[in-house]
């Protein structure tokens, strides 16, 4: 078998897009050391355009609002994303979204989203930002310089004293445009303290993301449970706060997902998986955490000019990850964990030669993890009644920062 996406059984209609991540430009100001973008296997972007055209962002709306239409949506999400998209400009990032905006059906709210690593905001981009309706998610890796060693410009030298002007400028002068951080896990680094550290740069909402990393080419430093540890003391910690400090968005759909309520990520349960990718040259593709497990794997022929995103549901990768439990490995399937877990992310499941159908290179972990939010569910329940103790949960709003598994800047 080869390492392409198997055909699965698609669900009978196929659930509509909701996520449109769009790559307004494809380069990036920073070379970070741990980049599976650009240090991976995939390197289709070095053929592509450094930016996207006018012409693209424009077809892109077009086709935006033409599925927002066909499948009446109420609304959806739009991620303005790169490399680093501010390198495209604020003015440009601003105008996609007026142009996603004017022609979305009424009643269809679009709410959008920069991912950027900080580095190039400034009071003037921020009120461009502001002004066009675009909220602002940073990338991280924690709230110290000492955390954020890896995050180094194309010279060496680290972009920390920048991102942290950034990230304090939009905390301190836009907090209605901060989306949130988004940080990914590093095993390393003492878990309670990279968290209080984040704290500080008070973010509404935290995203924490396992590296990309698969049975062909394992997460770094992966032994044990070492990450399923890491990110149980973190929720410990969250978790005694006695009140919600931040929103972290794994923990709150861990708990929603034990507790029977609805929840979507792509790290966990079985929701129909509903972004797609739009890059610098108008190809339609499936989303980047693909590229870390080989060249191409998140190819699917289409582009905006020629196709829609209507024909972009009917790929069978797009279809394989609608299908919920059918496209799991049988042991998944037969696991009792797998309506919260439902597999993991999908792109860790990818094993050479074997496709994506396989359990999470980060089973273990997520298996740890959720049965230590379980048991805490359970205690919090028997000490003071069902629910006591538990914070507020609601589904995240798309004006949240994606958990994208497009992935930090």
């Amino acid at each position: 078998m080869s390492g392409r996406t198997a055909t699965v059984p698609a669900p009978r209609a196929p659930f509509p897009f909701r996520q449109f991540i769009v790559k307004a430009h494809g380069r990036c100001n920073l070379a970070c050391t741990y980049c599976y973008l650009y240090e991976g296997p995939d390197s289709g972007w070095r053929t592509r355009p450094a930016a996207a055209s006018a012409a693209v962002l424009d077809r892109t709306a077009t086709r935006i609002a033409e599925h927002a239409d066909r499948h009446a949506l109420r609304d959806l999400a739009l991620v303005l994303h790169g490399g680093e998209p501010l390198l495209a400009g604020a003015g440009t990032l601003a105008g996609v979204a007026a142009r996603v905006r004017e022609r979305v059906p009424d009643g269809c709210q679009v709410h959008a989203t920069v991912q950027t690593n900080a580095t190039l905001l400034t009071e003037e981009r921020l009120a461009v930002l502001a002004e066009g309706g675009v909220r602002v998610g940073i990338s991280l890796d924690g709230g110290t310089a000492g955390h954020n060693r890896r995050r180094v410009d194309h010279a060496g030298r680290p972009s920390w004293p920048a991102a942290a002007r950034g990230v304090r400028l939009v905390a301190d002068r836009f907090p209605a445009s901060y989306a949130g951080l988004l940080t990914v896990v590093d095993p390393t680094l003492d878990p309670v303290e990279t968290y209080e550290s984040l704290l500080t740069l008070r973010p509404p909402v935290l995203d924490l993301l396992l590296p990309h990393g698969n049975w062909s080419a394992r997460p770094p430093g992966q032994t044990g449970v070492r990450y399923g540890d890491w990110l149980c003391a973190v929720f410990d910690r969250w978790w005694a706060a006695g009140r919600r400090e931040v929103r972290v968005r794994l923990f709150e759909e861990c708990l929603a997902l034990l507790l029977g309520l609805p929840a979507a990520t792509e790290a966990l349960g079985l929701a129909p998986f509903d972004a797609v990718v739009v890059e610098t040259d108008g190809s339609i593709e499936q989303v980047d955490s693909l590229k870390s497990a080989y060249p191409g794997a998140a190819w699917t022929g289409l582009d905006v000019f020629r196709h829609t995103f209507d024909q972009a549901l009917r790929h069978p990768g797009v279809a394989a990850r609608q299908a919920g439990a059918e496209s799991l490995a049988e042991q998944c399937r037969a696991c009792p964990l797998l309506r919260v877990c439902g597999g993991g992310h999908y792109a860790h499941r990818y094993r050479a030669g074997h496709g994506f159908r396989n359990p999470s290179v980060y089973c273990a972990d997520l298996q740890r993890l959720i049965r230590h939010v379980a048991a805490r569910l359970a205690d919090a329940g028997a000490g003071a009644g069902a629910g006591a103790g538990v914070p507020v949960l609601s589904a995240a709003p798309p004006s949240d920062p994606p958990s994208t598994e497009g992935g930090p800047s």
